[in-house]
């Protein structure tokens, strides 16, 4: 794959931009790159208010199952879908926001997207380890199950990257698309199990459930939830299917930004 050898070959350039995009979302602020940290944290904190205080809201119909797994559970969900819909949302105007790179200079162009997602990788990595604190001493604590996250949440990153691929090289010629990004965000946010857990979603809507399991994301986040929270076991087919899918998105993504990279120039 051209792409991914073009990023190997240039990594230490991949990882000045990556670097780049994060320092630059809070550069100028006074608590600077804190706020990576901070942010998260204060989130994590509202929701374990908000869900785990007030609404009191439940994955499943286990008594074991507490307010405060309820609201670490929709913070895991929250913060791998922000990894999807910050991609969606961000990707449109990678490209066409430096015309130089794209005009004037020989430039690895899918560096700039492979960056912006690396960045937004970060915080759920972030947001991720922020929650295994949660559980390990706010809630029932971790168990060996947890050493299946990296199997399980790898489709999403390949998702990710190849998702920032297509939606920054269509971003190009329909400049509309970043208008959508804020809905189709919110249609993955109802979509992917972020409140409700696969079995619910099953027993209170079978005819809606047809559609919903094919959703990768949420088979993903319904499996990182049973094995941070509960401990339970994996259903290592969907977890396949995930894989399988974010392959095809990968590979879909790179080839689509390869077709029309040499157009760039022109629409930019």
């Amino acid at each position: 794959m051209q792409l991914i050898s073009s990023l190997l070959k240039r990594r230490e350039l991949l990882w000045q931009f990556l670097l780049r995009d994060i320092k630059s979302r809070h550069r100028g602020s006074i608590l600077g790159s804190f706020w990576l940290i901070a942010n998260p944290l204060l989130m994590l904190a509202l929701y374990v208010f908000a869900f785990g205080v007030v609404f009191g809201g439940r994955f499943t119909t286990d008594s074991d199952e507490s307010t405060l797994d309820f609201a670490l559970g929709v913070f895991l969900g929250l913060s791998v879908l922000g990894l999807i819909s910050g991609v969606i949302g961000a990707s449109p105007g990678v490209i066409v926001s430096q015309p130089n790179f794209v005009k004037k200079v020989v430039f690895p162009l899918e560096i700039l997207p492979a960056a912006m997602c690396g960045a937004l990788a970060s915080d759920l990595l972030i947001g991720l380890t922020l929650c295994l604190l949660g559980v390990q001493f706010l809630g029932p604590g971790l168990t060996v199950s947890v050493l299946y996250l990296p199997v399980i949440i790898g489709p999403v990153f390949l998702m990710a990257l190849g998702l920032a691929w297509f939606f920054s090289a269509l971003g190009v010629f329909i400049r509309d698309l970043s208008q959508m990004g804020s809905f189709l965000g919110l249609a993955l946010l109802y979509g992917s199990g972020v409140f409700y857990s696969a079995e619910k979603a099953r027993a209170a809507a079978p005819g809606i459930w047809a559609f919903l399991e094919w959703n990768p994301l949420l088979q993903v986040i319904d499996a990182m939830r049973q094995v941070t929270l509960w401990g339970g076991e994996v259903d290592w087919m969907k977890i396949g299917y995930a894989w399988v899918f974010g392959i095809i998105v990968f590979l879909a993504g790179a080839w689509f930004f390869q077709r029309l990279r040499s157009a760039f120039a022109d629409a930019v």
